[in-house]
């Protein structure tokens, strides 16, 4: 097991190379990521590289039993790449180049800017692939932009264009240019758009696959470089967890496992981290194996404003709740606070003066309790009876046309949009119930899996609903909401009633619906399992029941022929289908609970609110992990006489966590 810090020894003067070294060694870490900044260091002047300085590191690194993880360092380029080829910096819609002056600031369709990459990284393969401490590369730093409008990426998007669709009339007909009389005559009059809200649908949507594409195939030259060179080495990229700025499913294709950078700990208080755990769930969804940690919380982030410092316990919290998911491997960003720079508030293990306090001893004794998991853990991944579909086409597609009012206090981050958030009512609803989740592509094998649940899926190929109906009618369970299957891969609306081809399996159809004032709603009665008064927001189906049994109806007289959720047996499984969005999170907890009963799923434990419970097993061993993320301690019932690998003991009946206390019981 890998267990680490980011690292820059650039940052710091040589004569303490020795010292963070040796605390290193002594807080039990043996692994560091480095150098994903450090291009100009390497290469001061174009074609003239220097590696002895990162020799030396590496030397003093390796006495100590520590490896590294090298970046390519094209996130960031040197001032001498923009001064000498301006035409590499990225281009913002006004039609000015970018300032360089920050990172992420380059044109992927620049092939300057690509033969310079492609050169820094060949020569630090060709210098590092036999240093004996290196065991693997990070490509790049978080892709994810910028997103550049000059001539060249034009051109560019005008070439992908015509290679996705072949011919102008295929594209014609895909996009639906007879609106506003916008059919192209010639490949050359396809401008990149500007701005989101009032350009074509379908442009927009094939200008994020574009971009999304020129990053994939970014990085893709550097893997061809590392493979080619250093074929014993692995190679990864830090994703960013529920970020959709790129379609990670692409992006993972190339890598031998992903991983990604973790910061929950934000807001004024602590709170349940939900995001993380489905950010977790969704990176092992990426390959269908288990990631690594990247970066993570080692101390108060911030830029220009720092967040609240980690309260004790949660530093050792927060990694050990990405070992409940799948993590395998982890690394803290950063090993000290950076005395310079746009990121001098965000703080790592060590303060400014490098002095170790609070956060390294709970980082060390994290390491400690890991180590004495790692032979348990080896072979083991989360095994999931649930899917939940996380499709990157329908949330950019949303992100255009969000159908109905956001609700930015509902969640923060990259909850922060009505498709995210339609993931996370299920999501949190299953994290409450104790129940493992896989998040998948909607291209994925359903066949494993008892539920797909399929919230917003607003993209819906017809392959991919026959799919679906498939799954139900063998035997499984879907859950699906509204905004599904309202468009094609083009981004066109299709010309029949919804559900489309789901209809069938769900047992309605919807033939009106609607956008509701942010303030009001309509009430409705739940029935049977989903016994309640609520109150359906922002969106409404008018559906009627054409075979389905309601299980909820609306209180309102116009939409009392209407169901709000129902409930379709089909072949020999379910589908369920709610055509609204609930205020009450009851209401998720009820259904969620419905949903699993006819699946045959349930909770080894049923945990109390704030602590999670997450199952991890393979190779004939099966570890359950119990989180409390409340800084109060908490009562819960587990099976009896199992050994907890933490503290050594056998379970009663009922375990007490302490406050961000955590328990790993062998089953």
């Amino acid at each position: 097991m890998y267990i680490g810090v980011d690292y820059y020894p650039e940052h710091w003067p040589q004569d303490r190379w020795e010292t963070d070294a040796r605390l290193m060694r002594e807080a039990g870490l043996n692994v560091v990521r480095m150098a994903e900044f450090a291009w100009v260091d390497f290469e001061p002047q174009e074609g003239q590289f220097d590696f002895a300085w990162l020799d030396k590191a590496l030397n003093i690194l390796a006495r100590n039993g520590i490896s590294a993880i090298l970046g390519t360092p094209t996130a960031a380029m040197p001032a001498w790449v923009a001064h000498k080829y301006p035409e590499v910096m990225a281009m913002e819609t006004t039609g000015r180049r970018c300032t360089w002056g920050v990172r992420k600031n380059n044109c992927f369709s620049s092939q300057t800017y690509r033969r310079l990459s492609r050169a820094i990284v060949r020569a630090m393969a060709e210098h590092f692939a036999a240093t004996p401490n290196v065991i693997g590369w990070q490509t790049d730093n978080e892709f994810g932009g910028p997103t550049c409008f000059c001539d060249s990426c034009r051109e560019a998007f005008q070439s992908w264009l015509k290679g996705r669709y072949a011919d102008l009339d295929a594209l014609n007909r895909a996009w639906g240019t007879h609106f506003w009389g916008q059919k192209y005559g010639s490949w050359q009059e396809i401008q990149t758009p500007t701005d989101h809200g009032t350009y074509h649908p379908s442009l927009l949507l094939d200008w994020k696959r574009f971009n999304s594409w020129q990053n994939v195939t970014f990085q893709a030259e550097q893997v061809r470089i590392l493979r080619e060179i250093c074929p014993q080495h692995f190679v990864t990229h830090n994703l960013m967890g529920l970020c959709q700025e790129l379609n990670y499913y692409d992006l993972a294709r190339d890598l031998d496992f992903v991983s990604w950078d973790n910061y929950p700990v934000g807001g004024s208080q602590p709170d349940v981290p939900v995001y993380a755990s489905a950010a977790a769930d969704l990176m092992r969804g990426m390959k269908g194996k288990n990631f690594w940690i990247m970066e993570t919380t080692a101390g108060a982030a911030g830029w220009g404003i720092m967040g609240r410092n980690p309260r004790p316990g949660e530093i050792r919290k927060v990694a050990l709740q990405q070992t409940a998911h799948g993590c395998d491997n982890l690394l803290w960003f950063r090993w000290r606070t950076c005395t310079a720079g746009r990121e001098q508030y965000w703080h790592g293990l060590l303060g400014h003066d490098g002095v170790p306090r609070r956060r390294y001893h709970e980082a060390a004794q994290t390491a400690a309790e890991m180590r004495k998991l790692e032979a348990e853990l080896s072979g083991t991944t989360v095994r999931a009876e649930v899917a939940l579909i996380f499709d990157y086409e329908s949330s950019w597609a949303f992100s255009f046309q969000p159908a109905y009012p956001p609700k930015p206090t509902e969640w923060s981050g990259w909850w922060g949009q009505n498709y995210t958030h339609a993931i996370a009512r299920y999501y949190a609803a299953l994290f409450r119930a104790g129940v493992n989740v896989d998040m998948i592509p909607p291209t994925a094998d359903f066949s494993p899996y008892k539920v797909v649940i399929a919230p917003h899926l607003y993209i819906l190929p017809d392959q991919i609903a026959n799919r679906l109906k498939e799954f139900v009618a063998r035997g499984g369970v879907l859950l699906t909401d509204c905004r599904t299957a309202v468009k094609d891969e083009g981004g066109l609306c299709y010309d029949r009633p919804l559900p489309g081809l789901l209809a069938e399996p769900l047992g309605i159809r919807i033939d009106e619906y609607e956008s509701l004032p942010e303030i009001g709603g309509y009430p409705f009665i739940g029935k049977a399992t989903i016994e309640g008064s609520y109150t359906a927001e922002r969106f409404v189906d008018w559906v009627t029941l054409e075979g389905a049994e309601a299980l909820a109806e609306f209180q309102p007289w116009h939409m009392r022929a209407f169901a709000p959720l129902s409930r379709n047996r089909y072949g020999l499984g379910w589908g369920y289908y709610a055509g609204v969005i609930v205020k009450e999170e009851t209401f998720y907890d009820k259904l969620l609970s419905d949903v699993l009963n006819k699946a045959g799923i349930s909770s080894l434990v049923h945990p109390p609110c704030g602590v999670e419970v997450s199952l991890r097993e393979g190779e004939g061993k099966r570890l359950l992990f119990l989180i409390n993320h409340l800084d109060s301690p908490q009562k819960i019932r587990v099976p009896a006489g199992k050994l907890d690998l933490l503290r050594g003991t056998r379970s009663s009946g009922s375990l007490t966590l302490e406050p961000y206390g955590i328990a790993v019981l062998k089953l």
